[in-house]
C-alpha cells in the first residue's frame, strides 16, 4: 500500500520498550519473513478477503460486503478469534491510515511522548509511507521534539536505507540467527541483507540497538552467541545489545510445541557476552510465569 496510506495492524499510544523514552508505536501489517517462532504471526500476511474470520466472529464485528471483509470496531470485543482462524496469518482488523491520520494521533498524545517507533510486521516494506510520514513529522514544528525510530529485521537493500536514513534517528535491528542454514529454517530466507544492514546502519551512526531472540536449542548455542559477540565487536564494542526470550504466546505451527526460553538460559547468554567485554546488554525485565 502506498500513496500516503498504510495498513496498520495496531498502534500503542505509549510504550517504554520500543526505543528510548515514552513512545508512540505503529505496527504495520505484512512481513517479508515467515518466522516459525513469531509471537505475532497475524502481522505477517495480507488479508485476501477469504471470509474465514467472519464465521468465527462472535460479535458480528466482521462481515462480508461484496468481496471484501469489513471490520466494525464498534462491535469488536477484541477476542482475537479471527486471528487464530486466519489461514493466511493476516489481521482482518487492520485499518488503512494516512500520514495525516497518524499525525493527528501524535498531536493528541504529543505532550506525553519522546518519540515514534514504526514496527511491524516489517516496517521497511512500507518504505514510501515511512518516508512520507517521517518527512511530515520533521516539517511540523509542534512535533519536532519527537525522535523517529524503526524496528526492522534488516531485510532491506542499501538503496532503501539510504532513502530513509536521513529522516531516521535510530534503528532497532533484529538478527534472527547467524548460521545461514538455521536462519533460513527459522525465517524462510537468508540473513545476508540483515547482516549487511547491521554494518551499514552502524557505519551511518543509526544503529540504536541490536536485538537477538534466544530460542532453546537453536540460537542459544555457544556458536550463535559467539557470532553475535563477533559482529557486535566489529560494529561497536559499546553497542547496545538486547536479548529477547522465545515464549509460546501467540506462536503457531510446529514451534508452538517447543520449550520456552528459560530465564537462566538468557542470563547465561548475557554473562557470556559480559565476559566477552560487552557492558551494555539488556535482558527482559518481566518474565511470564
Amino acid at each position: 500500500m502506498s500513496d500516503g496510506v498504510a495498513a496498520v495492524s495496531k498502534f500503542l499510544t505509549w510504550s517504554v520498550v520500543d526505543g528510548p523514552g515514552n513512545r508512540f508505536v505503529l505496527f504495520l501489517q505484512g512481513c517479508n519473513y515467515r518466522c516459525i517462532t513469531c509471537h505475532n504471526p497475524h502481522t505477517i500476511g495480507i488479508c485476501n478477503d477469504c471470509g474465514t474470520c467472519v464465521a468465527v466472529c462472535p460479535s458480528g464485528a466482521l462481515t462480508k460486503t461484496g468481496r471484501k471483509v469489513v471490520h466494525d470496531p464498534g462491535l469488536c470485543v477484541a477476542c482475537d478469534s479471527c486471528l487464530a482462524a486466519c489461514p493466511t496469518r493476516a489481521n482482518p482488523m487492520v485499518r488503512r491510515m494516512t500520514v495525516e491520520d497518524v499525525l493527528a494521533l501524535l498531536r493528541r498524545n504529543a505532550p506525553f511522548l519522546n518519540g515514534l517507533t514504526v514496527s511491524g510486521g516489517e516496517a521497511t516494506l512500507h518504505l514510501d509511507f515511512l518516508i512520507d510520514l517521517f518527512a511530515a513529522i520533521r516539517a511540523a514544528p509542534d512535533l519536532a521534539h519527537l525522535t523517529l525510530f524503526i524496528d526492522s529485521n534488516g531485510h532491506l537493500a542499501a538503496e532503501g536505507w539510504q532513502r530513509v536514513l536521513p529522516l531516521t534517528d535510530g534503528v532497532m535491528l533484529d538478527i534472527k540467527a547467524f548460521d545461514p542454514d538455521r536462519h533460513r529454517r527459522l525465517t524462510g530466507t537468508d540473513n545476508k541483507l540483515s547482516l549487511a544492514s547491521a554494518r551499514l546502519l552502524a557505519d551511518a551512526g543509526k544503529l540504536y540497538e541490536l536485538r537477538f531472540l534466544l530460542v532453546p536449542g537453536e540460537t542459544d548455542r555457544p556458536e550463535e552467541i559467539g557470532a553475535l559477540a563477533a559482529l557486535a565487536r566489529e560494529l561497536d564494542p559499546n553497542i547496545r545489545l538486547r536479548l529477547n526470550a522465545f515464549q509460546l504466546h501467540g506462536v503457531r505451527g510446529s514451534a508452538a510445541t517447543w520449550k520456552a526460553m528459560p530465564r537462566d538460559g538468557v542470563e547465561a547468554a548475557a554473562a557470556a557476552l559480559a565476559a566477552a567485554g560487552f557492558s551494555n546488554v539488556a535482558v527482559p525485565s518481566v518474565w511470564l510465569p
